[in-house]
């Protein structure tokens, strides 16, 4: 894709005056999209695409509450969304100048309403759960091939956590996702807003915490692929990129991904335009391109996440559509839970809670 750099020269047109191409500015999840697709995009509409990337919802929310971010499509997920719409951080879709619209898939509509009420901000882009990548050749050399693969027990037992340190172990960067998981580990609601239930995930944390590595929300992938550490806790669709990539390189590196058995978070990652957006008739073309069936496939071929269009399921290649760990089963789906955002003061206890953890004192 075309670096947008304005030349003196432009910038002398510009002043001038002169007519100048009309822009995009979408902020999405790195690591999220076949760029082919942005540049495919451009040449069709003529709009000229401004893409960045962030890697966790903290930062982008921070953008969105602050007003004036300058982009005309985000990708906040779920939980965040939701808090973000209450906020009126988002203007709602003019479904007319969507003609894709109706390719969206109910079963996804229908769970994601609970986050945007009928579904009047935003349109998903990708959903998947949370839970466990393993290099599974040197996680069973450390701890034995009965090793708790899809189990929390892996990397919230310091017994285990201790042995695994040795090869590397990465988490999220990302409270909302890593609490609930505790939470579901203890048996306690991972969808509570109680301090005092909130509160019980710090011990669990503060032991395996000297066994982290690093809390990151992207740079796993590329460690897991290489062999750079054997454990993380992160998204499907990036640890199943993890396993692509090792399998390409033909490295020996053998990646799985596996939902927790104890129950994994579902989560849904939306696109939608900001209330302040400089052009919100182009975030709609980019959202109506987006929901065309092929190009949404092409989007998840590449990225190996599933995808709540379901026009496009007839285009996407086996590896994805027939690979459980991204397009679960029933059973398996019928174990997931989903979170709602933190009000403000537990929002408060939450991001103390986490800095105390990632900084181990």
């Amino acid at each position: 894709m075309k670096n947008h750099i304005l030349t003196a020269a432009a910038a002398v047109a510009l002043l001038a005056g002169a007519a100048t191409a009309e822009e995009v500015r979408v902020y999405n999840w790195s690591d999220y999209i076949d760029e082919d697709l942005l540049t495919k995009f451009e040449e069709e509409t003529g709009i000229d695409l401004i893409y960045d990337v962030f890697d966790s919802n903290e930062l982008l929310e921070t953008k969105m509450l602050a007003g004036g971010s300058g982009y005309d499509v985000v990708v906040p997920s779920g939980t965040f969304l939701q808090r973000q719409i209450t906020a009126g951080a988002f203007q709602k879709l003019d479904v007319a100048q969507l003609s894709n619209h109706g390719n969206l898939w109910d079963l996804i509509k229908d769970v994601t309403a609970g986050y945007d009420p009928d579904n009047a901000y935003s349109i998903n882009y990708m959903w998947g759960s949370t839970g466990l990548g393993v290099n599974v050749g040197k996680v069973k050399e450390i701890l034995g091939d009965d090793a708790p693969l899809n189990s929390m027990e892996l990397v919230l037992n310091p017994a285990n956590m201790e042995k695994l340190a040795a090869c590397g172990v990465h988490f999220l960067d990302a409270p909302s996702e890593i609490i609930p998981m505790v939470l579901q580990y203890l048996g306690e609601n991972p969808d509570s807003h109680e301090r005092d239930v909130i509160e019980k995930a710090e011990p669990v944390l503060t032991a395996v915490r000297p066994h982290i590595q690093k809390f990151h929300s992207s740079e796993y992938i590329n460690a897991l692929a290489n062999g750079d550490i054997c454990v993380a806790v992160g998204w499907s669709g990036d640890i199943l990129q993890a396993r692509d990539r090792a399998a390409e390189a033909e490295n020996g590196v053998e990646i799985a991904y596996n939902a927790f058995a104890e129950g994994s978070l579902m989560w849904f990652d939306q696109m939608a335009i900001p209330a302040d957006a400089p052009n919100p008739e182009a975030a709609h073309k980019f959202l109506n391109f987006i929901l065309d069936a092929q190009n949404m496939a092409t989007a998840s071929n590449y990225v190996y996440y599933a995808n709540g269009n379901i026009a496009s399921q007839e285009h996407l290649v086996e590896d994805v559509i027939g690979d459980p760990a991204i397009y679960p089963d029933e059973e398996t789906m019928s174990n997931f839970y989903i979170t709602t955002p933190y009000p403000s003061k537990t929002q408060r206890v939450v991001t103390r809670l986490w800095t105390k953890v990632k900084s181990g004192t």
